[in-house]
């Protein structure tokens, strides 16, 4: 599998790129944002380790950019470790998060955990056809009433999870392996942003009808026939 590390520091891409070719995977390095997509687009990688500190253009846009043209993984790598850069970083689309410094075998060990959640997700999901909800998990591709639902890797798993048992209520603990394996700590604002922002695409589709619903205290559940006069 072929990862592509974004970081403008050499030895911390050599180490990276040591470390990843020992555990089997091909390697390439760009130390400029402004030459990632031309990258990205002439061979797409398995999963991007981005640095957001980059020469060129800021990380942030980047992973916007890469978001916009396919749903590959990735994984921010940056010295920033205020909150809401991790929150925006999750937002954006990143399906990790490590903070500098950190230790090589980690990045390595991180790597593993999300190239083998993105796997696991393209194994068919429940179809929810019947009541307007298309999952191709092959493809990291959602409809809801036969339009195209722009939706990040974590918001794809989310909504994968919670289609595959429409009505079901899942719990917060629940949810949280589903989007993350890696035993990670995740915040309750992160989770609630996720769920906010999958919410938000799926009404600009059906509007009038809360179809996550919030169980106070139990967690979240898919309601693809929700009336728009219930309450949530």
């Amino acid at each position: 599998m072929r990862i592509l590390v974004v970081e403008d520091e050499p030895k911390l891409a050599e180490i990276l790129r040591t470390y990843l070719e020992a555990a089997g995977f091909e390697v390439e390095c760009v130390a400029d944002g402004l030459k990632v997509m031309a990258s990205v687009e002439h061979a797409t990688p398995d999963l991007v380790l981005l640095d957001l500190m980059l020469p060129g253009r800021d990380g942030l846009d980047v992973c916007r950019d890469i978001r916009a043209y396919a749903p590959i993984p990735i994984i921010m790598v940056t010295a920033r470790t205020e909150e809401i850069d991790r929150l925006l970083g999750l937002e954006l689309g990143a399906d990790d998060y490590i903070c500098k410094p950190y230790s090589p075998r980690e990045v390595v060990a991180r790597v593993k955990a999300v190239l083998r959640r993105s796997q696991a997700h393209r194994e068919p999901a429940s179809a929810c056809e019947a009541v307007g909800l298309e999952i191709e998990p092959s493809a990291y591709l959602a409809r809801l009433d036969g339009v195209g639902l722009d939706l990040t890797p974590v918001e794809f798993r989310l909504l994968a999870l919670l289609a595959s048992h429409p009505g079901r209520i899942f719990s917060r603990d629940q949810v949280l392996d589903g989007l993350y394996d890696d035993h990670r700590v995740v915040t309750d604002r992160a989770v609630d942003s996720h769920v906010k922002n999958l919410r938000r695409k799926l009404a600009q589709v059906r509007p009038g009808g809360d179809l996550i619903r919030s169980v106070y205290g139990v967690g979240y559940r898919l309601d693809l026939l929700a009336d728009a006069d219930e309450s949530s």
